[in-house]
């Protein structure tokens, strides 16, 4: 049976409704057509569909809508916006960190929750950052650059 829940979406006050169980990534695709975080293995293991919630990188696929009700939610779209990339988003596309694309907006949120965290990380505790991410195009060495880039540049 549907329920209605209460979110802050990318900063935003959002209203859904759906079944509790419904995994988050469904409905941040199919309900609120938000399209960046992606399906990858549909267990929690791969961080293609990483969102933040309440700062902190979490699989969507695997988390009920109910437990994420009055939290907040930012997905890979409320990081920047076209007139005004986030940091990381800048230093991926200098670093050209996204091969496929695919693990992308994953790993950007990976990183964000990081440089949230720790605004002047080293290159291990970037590695470790985003251990959770697999990137079947090895685009790994290039991500990391592109972290220490961004965190480089957020830390001057």
């Amino acid at each position: 049976m549907a329920e209605r829940f209460q979110l802050t979406l990318n900063g935003a006050e959002s209203a859904i409704e759906a079944d509790p169980d419904t995994s988050l990534l469904y409905a941040l695709r199919n309900d609120l057509q938000l399209k960046g975080t992606r399906f990858g293995c549909g267990s929690g293991r791969c961080g293609a569909c990483f969102v933040l919630i309440d700062g902190h990188p979490a699989p969507a696929c695997d988390t009920p809508l109910w437990s994420v009700a009055g939290k907040r939610i930012t997905t890979v779209e409320g990081l920047g916006s076209p007139g005004a990339l986030h940091p990381l988003q800048e230093a991926f596309l200098a670093e050209q960190a996204a091969q496929c694309g695919y693990c992308t907006s994953g790993v950007l949120i990976s990183a964000a929750a990081l440089l949230l965290e720790n605004p002047s990380p080293t290159e291990s505790e970037v590695r470790a950052a985003l251990d959770r991410n697999l990137c079947r195009c090895g685009s790994h060495n290039r991500m990391v650059r592109a972290v220490l880039r961004a965190a480089a540049k957020t830390s001057t």
